[in-house]
């Protein structure tokens, strides 16, 4: 059905005759249509649009001399369907003058649409406002509207136009000998209206739709228009219990397994995805750790999973598409791990996470952490003791020798573990491993993470020596023992499997051992030497002395002068004791004690002791810096960081390596700025701002990796106590007590960045300030290449007891992961570094007072 013989019209007003300066520029113009007596042979064409797009070739009228008025009193026939118009279809109608040879001018144009807005396709005659000198425009929204009520005149005619509308539908009686008075009357009024007006009116009729003497509308017809939309009256939510809601799907899982199983295997060995898919696949790849694959994406995975094996990176999201409860299908996985290129070990991380319980995965995975060197595995060595929760418990077990319950007995059972105890029984049973099973260089999957882990540390002392003291830690946290008595007691199995392996190693290995009882009985003397002090009644004074007297009194204590061992901290460092007349206390609340311990070589050692403190929190922290250090260098990217080091010695005291350095607070209040500080202290005439441009530059350079990691690791409560400056130039940050997010202030910055940090450079126009920029965004783009490594070891802490994560352990990789920003490509990323830099900075700037910022207040304590 075609929208019929739609338009049948008139042309009524003046057209206004140009200037004579028109004239002279144009004299063609004296034989166009405005210079002729009558009406000038005037031609209409109509084209309809939709969404501003033309939906057909235009229809014009057909060539008629006028004398009088122009009348053309004919239908034109439009060539789009009913069903093919849109409700948003318009039609654009324009006025053309002949104007010379083969050319034509509009005289105006004139836009109306087909339906009404409630969907009616329009009937009956319209007056249509013409737009001088333009064609109709079809455009959304059109810049000549036929129907407009921006005048009263307009007004008028348009309430005129609406009760004939309301007549022709029949809402109002039909009273003929006045109904033929008042149609009259209405084109006299509209006739008036007209002629008052500058602007011509087209009068268009559009048709009506008759059948058997009975007149129809035309209406838009939109699918499922007449379902009643849901009126919510109150806000209860109702909750309808679904018995099916825990079940599965019955379907998909037929589908899943029709997907996977052994027949579809051999046809999908030469499967190769086209361009498309390829991408698709490659998306998948590069998804970060934590992202959950939808059903769809697994099967595509497990579709060309043989054209995957040779990526690497794959592997890992092979194995989450796998359904291992299914043994068919786990035992297709397990024959293509074999088969499959291996991964790097930064990714076998992810397989030792609690989400893959599969053993031979797991072994898989410790079989690549076997290429790691010591060095690298030391950087993992804390997260590796925590996967140690997802082991399987009775193989831990397993692998103790039979009688090492009686070298123990009453340990298990007993809730204090005195460490020293297990290292210094002797077992009357050697630990040899049963061949095969765990072989220490096999490179096949049979050894499971704790046979790995005490292996490695039998043939290096330093592993040893912090494989033992992140053990001890958890051997002797009451909070698992009473929440986790398992955990617990799988730790303790682990400790006593680690004291029968050394026992069997050669004689260096068994001096590994008593080297490591020994720290253990030093670091007891140490803790009650610290109580004896803290009970100490008196000022900090009295207590420094008492601390002082106390290690000078060898024949009791016995710390002063003893027989040399590795320090826990740094075992590289042989010391012989403590120097009692340097020891001091700090000022804080719990005291911590400054030593100084005599190396072997006759170097000095200065260390901080701290009792009554957690200091897990801060021993994560300082190892994820050092990684990131060392990931930075790798990139030839040296920041100047100082990670300094943290040891946990129990759950309750631990030693931090102490670095000469003065808190920027005390820098100010001594010197007025940072500036002033390193002329002080390194002065030089060629330099920035007569400062030692070495010390500059590494100042600019720890002031950009400390603002990126702290904003990585969303460290909070930042004051200018605890941001320290050495006088080589060095600044960093100590005292970790919140991370990820957390902060004691509200509303802190997304970079903490200091008003004085900032002029220490000097100030926002520097270039030093400049180069900090670039130092910070050229930081962010290399650790965002190493996020999969930081956020696979931040899934292993998930369950290790460290208050930041142990409030919210499921969002910690989340929140982490946030900060990376892996939506944004690389060069979106600088633009974010930047804009966080500035964001910061222009708020530490403000000039006007009132515009001095949350950010700005942000240093104050």
């Amino acid at each position: 059905m075609h929208p019929g013989r739609q338009y049948r019209g008139s042309l009524e007003g003046k057209r206004e005759q140009r200037s004579y300066k028109a004239l002279l520029e144009d004299p063609m113009l004296r034989f166009s249509g405005l210079y002729q007596e009558n009406c000038s042979d005037l031609y209409v064409t109509c084209q309809v649009f939709a969404e501003g797009k033309p939906l057909a070739l235009p229809v014009r009228t057909s060539y008629k001399a006028f004398s009088t008025r122009w009348n053309w009193n004919e239908w034109l026939r439009l060539p789009v369907k009913y069903p093919d118009l849109p409700q948003s279809a318009q039609v654009a109608l324009t006025v053309w003058d002949i104007y010379g040879p083969g050319r034509a001018v509009p005289v105006g144009g004139t836009t109306v649409t087909l339906f009404g807005k409630y969907g009616m396709f329009r009937q009956g005659m319209h007056d249509l406002k013409v737009w001088p000198g333009v064609e109709g425009d079809g455009g959304e929204p059109t810049t000549t509207p036929g129907r407009t009520s921006s005048s009263l005149a307009e007004d008028q005619m348009g309430r005129l136009a609406k009760l004939t509308k309301a007549h022709r539908q029949g809402h109002m009686v039909k009273v003929d000998w006045l109904d033929r008075l008042t149609f009259r009357e209405i084109e006299m009024i509209n006739e008036s209206e007209k002629r008052s007006s500058n602007f011509m009116y087209l009068m268009v009729e559009f048709p009506r739709v008759k059948t058997n003497d009975k007149e129809y509308s035309i209406v838009y017809y939109e699918k499922d228009g007449d379902d009643a939309s849901p009126v919510l009256t109150s806000c209860d939510i109702v909750k309808v219990p679904d018995p099916q809601m825990g079940m599965e799907n019955l379907v998909e899982s037929k589908h899943h397994k029709l997907a996977r199983s052994l027949r579809s295997g051999p046809s999908d060995h030469d499967l190769k995805p086209n361009a498309a898919t390829r991408d698709q696949l490659n998306i998948i790849v590069s998804y970060p750790p934590t992202k959950q694959l939808s059903s769809e994406e697994q099967d595509l995975v497990w579709k060309f999973r043989y054209y995957l094996t040779t990526q690497e990176k794959a592997l890992t999201k092979f194995l989450k598409c796998v359904n291992w409860d299914l043994p068919q299908e786990a035992k297709q996985a397990l024959e293509l791990l074999g088969k499959w290129r291996p991964m790097d070990v930064e990714d076998s991380l992810e397989l030792l996470s609690s989400h893959f319980t599969n053993p031979t995965v797991r072994r898989y995975a410790v079989a690549r952490l076997q290429q790691a060197d010591d060095e690298d595995l030391l950087m993992y060595l804390l997260q590796l003791v925590q996967a140690l929760k997802y082991e399987n418990f009775s193989d831990i077990q397993g692998g103790l020798e039979p009688g090492s319950k009686r070298d123990s007995q009453g340990l298990s059972d007993d809730s204090t573990l005195d460490s020293s105890q297990i290292l210094s029984g002797s077992s009357g049973s050697s630990m040899a491993p049963q061949k095969g099973k765990e072989g220490a260089d096999s490179e096949n999957l049979e050894q499971d993470l704790c046979t790995f882990l005490i292996s490695r540390a039998c043939k290096n002392s330093t592993l040893a020596n912090y494989l033992y003291w992140y053990v001890i830690v958890e051997c002797e946290d009451q909070d698992t023992q009473q929440r986790d008595p398992k955990t617990h007691e799988m730790y303790l199995n682990v400790m006593r499997r680690f004291s029968q392996a050394l026992l069997k190693g050669d004689k260096s290995v068994r001096v590994m051992r008593s080297l490591l009882a020994a720290q253990q009985t030093f670091v007891d003397r140490l803790v009650q030497l610290m109580k004896a002090v803290q009970r100490e009644s008196g000022n900090r004074k009295k207590k420094t002395e008492r601390l002082q007297a106390l290690l000078a009194d060898n024949e009791k204590v016995n710390l002063s002068e003893i027989e040399p061992i590795p320090l826990p901290l740094e075992p590289q460092i042989r010391i012989r004791g403590i120097v009692p007349e340097t020891a001091t206390l700090f000022k804080s609340a719990l005291m911590p004690a400054k030593l100084i311990f005599k190396a072997e070589d006759g170097a000095m050692y200065p260390v901080i002791f701290k009792h009554g403190d957690d200091l897990r929190q801060d021993q994560l922290i300082l190892q994820i810096i050092s990684l990131m250090d060392k990931l930075l260098r790798k990139e030839n990217l040296d920041l100047k960081l100082t990670p300094y080091k943290v040891l946990a010695t129990s759950t309750k005291h631990g030693f931090m390596q102490f670095v000469q350095s003065v808190p920027v607070a005390e820098v100010l209040a001594t010197e007025g700025n940072i500036q002033s500080f390193f002329r002080k202290h390194a002065p030089s005439e060629k330099g920035p701002y007569g400062i030692s441009s070495e010390v500059m530059d590494t100042y600019v350079k720890s002031c950009a990796g400390y603002c990126v990691i702290t904003y990585i690791l969303g460290v909070g409560d930042r004051h200018l106590d605890n941001l320290l400056l050495t006088k080589t130039g060095k600044l960093f940050h100590i005292d970790f007590g919140y991370i990820l997010g957390r902060d004691p202030k509200p509303l802190p910055p997304p970079m903490k960045l200091s008003k004085e940090m900032v002029e220490g450079m000097g100030g926002m126009q520097s270039e030093q300030y400049q180069e900090f920029r670039k130092q910070c965004y050229t930081a962010f783009l290399h650790l965002r290449r190493y996020s999969n490594l930081i956020l696979n070891l931040f899934s292993l802490m998930v369950d290790a007891n460290i208050p930041d994560i142990a409030l919210e352990p499921d969002k910690t990789v989340k929140k982490v992961q946030d900060k990376f920003r892996l939506d944004l490509s690389d060069e979106e990323a600088v633009h974010y570094m930047q804009s966080l830099i500035d964001e910061s900075v222009g708020a530490l700037f403000a000039a006007v007072v009132e515009q001095i910022h949350k950010f700005a207040q942000y240093w104050r304590r």
